[in-house]
């Protein structure tokens, strides 16, 4: 009778251990469980959530800051030019122009002026359109931002200084169509270079380079790229109508606009600005910003 008592007693117990053991096991099978759903999410959110091709650098900061005071110092450079003295307005002669610009000389249009502002003032909301309706773009928003603020500081400081320090008449002086009063005034002798087409080039091609390399593969790129194209060579159309600009000066405006668009997100990539630095440049004569290279 008492190895049957301890028999069943050692029965019951085996049956509590095992159970025992069962029940830590559900136990740590609901841990590891949880654990593999946690990770799962994690590796999910970390999936939809795109990795950006560029990097900011602190050297933006000063980027920035130069471009912003140039262009400031800029404009007044221009509020304060000179006027064309009515002596020298008779002088002038379209001979004076080189040949390839001498197209539109004496050309003058208010409405050509006005249209010109349509595309100028879109291709301003461009590329944060393009950001906003962008989820890889948008996921990163603070970046592309920095770099839109330091693209049109940067050529607003080009264009401004340029504007500012160089005397150049409009097409519109050469002839009458202008009033006297429109054609001596200073805001007729800041011809070079066309600033309009250089700030829609600049955010146009902007927006284009961002989308291409947030979306490399996006079949909307061609499109995106001939937008950019486009607009600049609308403002650059209308500008040279209304006799604001050369011919010269609307194709170096689109070019350094383009230009700048471009190469700005382009230095931002990350493996490209490692080796890159951007420094405000001041002298006794000169204001402007270096650019290091490191090999």
């Amino acid at each position: 009778m008492k190895k049957i008592f301890n028999l069943v007693t050692c029965t019951f117990v085996l049956v509590l251990s095992t159970k025992a053991q069962d029940s830590t096991l559900n136990r740590q099978d609901s841990l590891l469980n949880k654990n593999d759903s946690t990770i799962t999410t994690f590796q999910n959110t970390a999936a939809t959530h795109s990795t950006s091709p560029y990097k900011l650098h602190f050297a933006d900061v000063p980027v920035i800051a130069a471009g912003i005071g140039l262009s400031v110092y800029g404009v007044h450079l221009i509020d304060n030019k000179e006027p064309l003295t009515e002596e020298k307005l008779n002088t002038m002669s379209k001979e004076d122009i080189p040949f390839f610009d001498r197209g539109n000389a004496g050309f003058y249009s208010p409405t050509a002026d006005n249209n010109s502002y349509i595309p100028f003032y879109a291709s301003f909301v461009v590329p944060v359109g393009l950001m906003l309706a962008n989820k890889n773009e948008r996921q990163h928003a603070g970046q592309v931002l920095v770099m839109y603020l330091e693209t049109m500081s940067i050529t607003g400081a080009l264009f401004t200084m340029s504007a500012g320090l160089i005397d150049r008449s409009r097409p519109l002086v050469y002839g009458t169509k202008a009033s006297f009063d429109k054609r001596v005034d200073a805001n007729a002798q800041r011809s070079f270079y066309a600033g309009h087409t250089a700030a829609t080039a600049a955010a146009s091609f902007f927006a284009a380079k961002v989308f291409a390399d947030f979306n490399p593969d996006s079949k909307y790129k061609p499109y995106v790229w001939a937008m950019a194209a486009t607009l600049p060579a609308i403002v650059g159309y209308f500008r040279y109508e209304a006799g604001m600009h050369f011919l010269s000066d609307n194709v170096i405006g689109y070019v350094i606009g383009a230009g700048t668009g471009i190469l700005v997100p382009q230095l931002h990539k990350t493996k490209i600005m490692k080796n890159v630095t951007f420094l405000p440049a001041v002298g006794a004569k000169y204001k402007g910003i270096s650019f290091v290279y490191r090999f």
